[in-house]
């Protein structure tokens, strides 16, 4: 199965990282890769919501949440005719804070075409979500 892991030490409690990371209403503001969220259901995140997502270059998406565990990961999922995309977001602590790490693999029977399209943007767009959640959790709050 293609995809991608991508993983950064932040100076920030996991508690802190993971209340970036599962503010998916935020993450236009935060994150260059995401124009616009759109949560399809209220509350927080919990395995079954979903999120309509708009990013640069590839076509709208929805995702469902099929996945979560409070204050440390969640996965979703977006499915299109062929190809079935998963993203995982894990939170652990460590040394120097915390760690995360942002996971995306493509499955499928259109999936090796896809990620031949997709990878070098894929892998692009992973590495500056970390590191736009690694400064929004590091930034000082108040």
């Amino acid at each position: 199965m293609p995809g991608h892991k991508h993983t950064v030490t932040i100076a920030a409690p996991p508690e802190r990282v993971w209340s970036v990371v599962v503010d998916v209403d935020r993450w236009p503001e935060r994150v260059p890769t995401v124009r616009a969220v759109e949560r399809l259901d209220d509350g927080p995140l919990a395995v079954g919501s979903r999120t309509r997502l708009q990013q640069p270059r590839l076509p709208t998406a929805e995702w469902t949440v099929t996945e979560l565990t409070p204050g440390r990961s969640f996965t979703w999922e977006s499915s299109s005719p062929g190809v079935t995309v998963t993203a995982s977001h894990v939170v652990e602590p460590h040394p120097e804070g915390a760690q995360l790490t942002l996971a995306v693999d493509v499955s499928g029977p259109l999936s090796r075409v896809g990620w031949l399209m997709t990878r070098s943007l894929t892998e692009q767009y992973v590495g500056t979500e970390a590191s736009c959640m690694k400064r929004a959790a590091e930034a000082p709050t108040g």
